[in-house]
């Protein structure tokens, strides 16, 4: 059995490792990636269809997805009740920090939430279906039960934002204009890769979905607020350890023309996608090296 999956390991086309086609010439990076690609849209479209399938059952799952998340904006709301600001940010500007990191987490958890359950499956040896599928795993293990309802968390975020951008008092700039889709996509691929180098630490720990969501969602729940209200040994393992920081702290103090409390140069703030690109990139080899530790369960 360890034979086999090592071999179909070789075989998958995956970012576990180089593969190869079928007449055994060696395929390409852009080839496994659209075929990853191709994978998870018919996965994903699967569960669409059967989430599409209870529509009144899929709108209230959406619903009180808003909901629930939405109460962590009313905490927010009740500290401003009784206070005029935060670490020196008033409303509009804690707000569009929270609007930004949750639309931008949103779209991750949306599209590749299920990573966490990864861990579920190193231990029950369920991981070994995939691994014998003509599909790369990580695309499988990313669509796997694909929520449509976690719309709900991109939309609470997107309305979040939607009320600063309109209460804010600032003077725009086309940069500044250019900053909000620019923070928005690449907060998303580094949230993505987070999640990706999280499933591959399950690899080895097997149970860690908690130590994984400590990194998620509670950098989610980090970068909702002001980096001033927190210590810079945080701040810095936050921007330099971990750089969830340029999901929208950087972006975001650039757009409100506040100062990032690491003194780093203002053209910081436009290095987003590069940050996300190597982020990606790491993940990525993270990924690797996890799926070919991978030994299955013995049984």
């Amino acid at each position: 059995m360890a034979e086999l999956l090592r071999h179909e390991k070789g075989q998958a086309g995956d970012l576990a490792g180089p593969g190869r086609l079928a007449d055994g010439v060696p395929d390409r990076p852009l080839d496994r990636a659209r075929d990853g690609l191709r994978a998870y849209r018919m996965i994903a479209a699967m569960w669409i269809r059967s989430t599409m399938a209870y529509r009144a059952s899929f709108a209230m799952t959406a619903f009180g997805n808003l909901a629930a998340t939405a109460l962590d904006f009313v905490a927010i709301l009740l500290m401003f009740s009784q206070v005029d600001a935060l670490g020196g940010y008033r409303l509009p500007e804690v707000a569009f920090l929270y609007g930004a990191s949750s639309t931008a987490f949103g779209l991750a958890d949306l599209a590749i939430g299920s990573m966490d359950r990864l861990g579920r499956r190193v231990r029950d040896g369920t991981l070994d279906t995939l691994l014998v599928r003509p599909a790369p795993v990580l695309a499988q293990v990313a669509a796997d039960r694909f929520a449509l309802r976690r719309l709900g968390r991109v939309t609470q975020g997107l309305l979040i934002l939607g009320f600063a951008l309109l209460a804010l008092d600032v003077t725009w700039t086309p940069l500044k204009v250019l900053l909000i889709p620019l923070m928005l996509v690449s907060g998303a691929a580094i949230f993505m890769s987070v999640f990706i180098a999280g499933a591959a630490f399950q690899f080895l720990a097997q149970d860690a979905s908690e130590v994984q969501n400590a990194f998620t969602y509670g950098g989610n729940t980090l970068l909702q607020y002001p980096p001033s209200v927190f210590g810079k040994d945080l701040v810095r393992g936050a921007t330099f350890l971990v750089p969830i920081a340029f999901v929208n702290w950087l972006p975001g103090l650039y757009v409100l023309g506040r100062p990032y409390p690491l003194d780093l140069p203002s053209w910081a703030a436009f290095t987003p996608p590069l940050v996300a690109v190597a982020c990606c990139a790491l993940a990525g080899l993270a990924w690797r090296a996890g799926l070919r530790s991978y030994r299955s369960t013995g049984s």
